[in-house]
């Protein structure tokens, strides 16, 4: 986001993520689980591997993963989820992609649709997601520099490392190499503020002061719902908008 603060912007999103600790648990609960059926094995299933790291990036114990992963792995009982994408529109034709992980299809698009049809307009499949392309992407704040990060993640595997206006570094990869480059880092004490595989956007919708807030009312309330497990978006916004949101 030229112009932007990509550290500030990030810094907002896991404000409001800590507000939702308790339904991020049960999403990141929920991806353990079913990467887990896949094979239990960490060392072999990549999924799995990002599914742990994730958790234990936000503090979640050892016990609570173990236990989600042996349910996945069929040694508990657990529901049979299955994985579902939705698209849409949202204010200042910002592109959205829903993932969703159910139990109850009809539950799940229902209040989707009811959060698109309240703040935007839902799309069908494939309007939007041609936007964007799957990557991780490993993100440090402010006070590394380029140099402490670049050698080791290339070396690793990773397709870029991107330097922000604010001193914030992002480092690019493939989803395959993402968890090699971030194990890579981690060994050199590098250890990252924020680490996924997400979605890209190819291009950014920028959002005005006068809808910012409608924007942010529809993705908490698709966040909100406890089958859905990422939303994401190719909104740019500005810091000075930004803080107008509560």
């Amino acid at each position: 986001m030229a112009g932007h603060s990509k550290w500030a912007n990030m810094k907002h999103r896991k404000a409001r993520q800590d507000a939702k600790r308790v339904k991020i648990f049960t999403k990141l609960i929920r991806e353990l689980t079913v990467s887990a059926r896949i094979s239990p094995d960490v060392d072999a299933n990549p999924r799995l591997r990002t599914a742990v790291a994730k958790a234990l990036l936000n503090n979640m114990t050892r016990d609570a993963i173990d236990r989600a992963i042996k349910r996945g792995a069929g040694e508990q009982d657990g529901s049979n989820y299955e994985e579902l994408v939705y698209e849409g529109y949202g204010p200042c034709g910002v592109a959205i992609v829903v993932e969703t992980l159910t139990d109850n299809h009809k539950r799940t698009v229902a209040d989707v649709r009811s959060a698109f049809t309240k703040y935007g307009n839902m799309g069908t499949a494939g309007s939007v997601s041609y936007l964007f392309s799957k990557k991780g992407i490993i993100s440090f704040a402010p006070g590394l520099s380029e140099d402490q990060v670049l050698d080791i993640a290339l070396e690793a595997g990773a397709e870029d490392v991107v330097s922000h206006e604010d001193g914030s570094l992002e480092v690019i990869t493939s989803p395959d190499s993402f968890n090699d480059v971030r194990e890579a880092l981690e060994t050199a004490k590098l250890v990252a503020d924020d680490a996924e595989i997400t979605m890209v956007p190819s291009v950014k919708a920028e959002v005005d002061a006068e809808h910012v807030v409608k924007f942010f009312k529809l993705i908490d309330m698709l966040e909100d719902f406890d089958d859905v497990q990422n939303v994401y978006h190719n909104a740019d916004i500005a810091d000075d908008v930004m803080a107008l949101v509560p």
